[in-house]
């Protein structure tokens, strides 16, 4: 039995640290801001190499915050990946956005580039959004931000499963106009609840975030904007700091079996996705790519076995039914769907065990 991620192997010490801790909090009634949130967005900072970030309620208010942040409002274009989790494509709609969705490529399972520039001349967005999947990005990352400085368009990267990620020996987050995280608990960096962060370099972008994620506000009773109540809480926050303090243990362990699937699933046929080659990856997931039919009897030998996977993601964004009466464009060459049908993950995340991890692969093996 291994699940596809275990969000409960703490390191020793973490949980009576964190209980001690909410329960003082719990005595001194401080539960929203304070000293928590503030050390965060600090902590978050030095980490990232980013001058500002802004705690969120969760990963999808943080997309629709950096959207908001860059002016998107009703009836504006924005072009995103076909080839996402729905929040993306939602956060689009739900600040008035016009979605248009470019296929993906099938080396770096990111959004196709040169597809993305047929879009832009074609759509002409407001706002351009890409996703850094699967715990690395695109290989072409630097030439997607260059293209959307030099045509005044702002680029928000959607940074969900990327933290701890570095780019050319730099956190992916540094050199980025405005990007986001999410702090679901199966992050590589999770809350123990809800939570996001936006991040960024420029101030009045970060000043604008930060107005929108607390109802606007100018003052305690002065709104200059319409926002919204998107305040990270204490608690996740006192969680997510003791976990900072932990981060480079777990990226650690999360590396080694990213590597050691890379090592051996080859040797038995299985074509596994690698990181580009200006990346080290966070271990976030495993992927590898199945004839569909393939697939699915490996699927089935895994559920006999008790052993998790996931199909990250089964459906483009186009192929939603939520996306009938909002899509407003396509751009593909069938790719992102190509992957959907294909697509397998293996478990992994922190301290799994070489028992584990063996299970794993003889069940691969007996296929």
């Amino acid at each position: 039995m291994v699940p596809f991620i275990d969000i409960k192997r703490f390191e020793n010490g973490f949980l009576d640290e964190f209980h001690s801790r909410i329960s003082e909090m719990t005595k001194n009634a401080q539960f929203i801001g304070g000293t928590e949130v503030s050390d965060l967005e600090k902590n978050l900072c030095n980490y990232t190499q980013t001058k500002y970030s802004i705690s969120c309620a969760n990963g999808t208010d943080a997309i629709q915050l950096a959207l908001r942040a860059v002016g998107v409002g009703r009836g504006d274009k924005v072009l995103l990946p076909d080839s996402t989790f729905w929040a993306t494509y939602e956060a689009v709609v739900n600040v008035g956005g016009d979605p248009y969705v470019v296929d993906t490529n099938l080396t770096d399972l990111e959004m196709d580039f040169d597809l993305f520039k047929e879009a832009f001349e074609s759509v002409k967005p407001k706002a351009v959004i890409i996703v850094h999947l699967y715990g690395w990005g695109s290989s072409r990352l630097q030439e997607f931000r260059d293209f959307c400085k030099d045509h005044k368009v702002p680029l928000i990267e959607d940074g969900a499963q990327c933290f701890g990620v570095l780019y050319k020996n730099e956190p992916v987050y540094k050199n980025a106009l405005i990007a986001t995280t999410s702090f679901y608990p199966a992050k590589v960096l999770g809350a123990a609840g809800d939570g996001g962060a936006v991040f960024t370099n420029d101030e009045q972008l970060a000043d604008k975030t930060r107005k929108l994620a607390n109802h606007g506000r100018t003052s305690h009773y002065g709104h200059g904007l319409v926002g919204w109540n998107s305040r990270l809480d204490s608690f996740q926050a006192l969680f997510l700091n003791l976990s900072l303090k932990r981060i480079r243990e777990r990226l650690d362990s999360r590396r080694y079996w990213a590597k050691k699937y890379r090592e051996v699933l080859p040797s038995l046929g299985v074509k596994v996705i690698s990181p580009p080659s200006d990346y080290e990856e966070n271990g976030y997931c495993n992927v590898t790519l199945f004839p569909n039919l393939e697939r699915t009897k490996l699927e089935s030998k895994l559920k006999e076995a008790g052993i998790g996977f996931a199909n990250i993601y089964p459906g483009a964004m186009s192929d939603q039914e939520g996306s009938r009466d909002t899509l407003k464009g396509k751009f593909s060459k069938g790719n992102a769907n190509e992957l959907s049908q294909t697509v397998l993950n293996f478990p992994l995340f922190p301290y799994m065990t070489e028992n584990e991890f063996n299970e794993i692969i003889n069940t691969i093996k007996s296929l």
